[in-house]
């Protein structure tokens, strides 16, 4: 769950991430270059020793994400 911080209460997102898990590659790069739109790429999506793709990014809002796609079976 999330929400909105009256404006006089509002903090810079910190020591979190919102983590997301794809199922397909295509959807995974789709979603993370959408995300990262006028945001910041912390970690360009990519294929890793442990999944199809993973990336990492800080969207247009202050919003740090971390996109996962598991390898197929």
């Amino acid at each position: 769950m999330g929400a909105d911080a009256p404006s006089d209460h509002y903090e810079e997102p910190k020591s979190f991430s919102v983590a997301i898990q794809i199922e397909d590659p295509g959807d995974a790069e789709r979603v993370f270059h959408a995300l990262a739109e006028k945001g910041t790429v912390t970690l360009p999506i990519q294929q890793t020793f442990w999944t199809a793709r993973f990336g990492m990014l800080v969207d247009k809002f202050g919003i740090p994400w971390m996109i996962n796609c598991e390898q197929v079976s």
